[in-house]
């Protein structure tokens, strides 16, 4: 393949705005993943992208713009999983069974009763690159730099909060408050990158990354920043992949980050021994 043909979907702005977002929101993806991951709470992001159609569907019939009521309904839903968590003996991937699958089945039942409340509904669920706007490309940047801002700023209590929120609320830290920022932050994220992964696969973009990441590196920091270049990557690689093979985007993002879970597990042992010796020599 010629270096013209490599370069010729660049010569189109949905491709150029596509690309922006999936490469933006794998970083971002990449960085909340590592909470999501520590936290053992890896099926939210799964439970989140089914609850956010219950929010389709409720904001359609209410006449309010579908993509901001899906996200507000996602903040909703994810508050009500940390609420559930802190207030009754029961794990978390509980909680998040209960409350998602309750928001997905409602949505499922308004659109039965109702009708579908757009013409989005595919764009929701699959993603759709050709629907990527300058618009959206603004949205994930916000997203992403407010993200970045809260995890700079709040980096000690998050940190405290994921590994161990007892002692991190016997020191003074409210982790209450801390949690339901981070379920914010996991919302938006979500909301802003439904139109290119899809809700279907978001939860993928949101944990391989950092599943990765925690294989190559006991250091939670060394772990954000290799998480955000793995998920950066992948967008990158995946997007260009889907054109030139005439495959969905999301398939190709999570497929590209897929490979990147192939190598650490057979190289990441060998990658962290080697680390180790380096640490221990300086």
């Amino acid at each position: 393949m010629s270096w013209s043909e490599l370069l010729r979907p660049f010569e189109f702005e949905f491709f150029r705005n596509g690309l922006y977002v999936a490469t933006i929101a794998g970083a971002l993806c990449g960085v909340v993943g590592c909470y999501v991951v520590l936290r053992n709470m890896s099926y939210i992001g799964h439970g989140l992208s089914h609850s956010i159609f219950g929010g389709y569907a409720v904001a359609g019939l209410a006449g309010v713009n579908l993509f901001l009521g899906a996200g507000l309904w996602g903040v909703i839903t994810a508050l009500a999983v940390g609420a559930i968590v802190r207030r009754r003996p029961i794990g978390s991937d509980a909680a998040i069974g209960v409350v998602t699958t309750a928001s997905f089945a409602l949505g499922l039942a308004l659109v039965q009763l109702y009708g579908s409340p757009g013409r989005n509904a595919d764009a929701l669920l699959f993603g759709n690159v050709l629907g990527v706007t300058t618009s959206d490309v603004w949205l994930i940047v916000g997203v992403a730099l407010a993200t970045a801002a809260i995890v700079f700023f709040f980096y000690r209590p998050l940190l405290f909060t994921t590994f161990d929120s007892q002692v991190a609320a016997a020191t003074g830290v409210r982790t209450a408050w801390i949690d339901a920022l981070l379920m914010v932050v996991l919302s938006a994220t979500v909301l802003a990158t439904m139109n290119v992964m899809g809700v279907t696969l978001i939860a993928a973009t949101l944990v391989v990354p950092a599943v990765v990441a925690r294989m190559l590196t006991d250091s939670f920091g060394t772990m954000l920043a290799l998480s955000a270049v793995i998920g950066a990557v992948s967008g990158f690689v995946g997007m260009n992949a889907s054109y030139h093979l005439d495959v969905a985007s999301g398939p190709t993002i999570v497929l590209t980050s897929a490979c990147f879970f192939i190598v650490a597990y057979v190289f990441g042992g060998r990658f962290r021994r080697r680390a180790g010796t380096v640490a221990h020599a300086h």
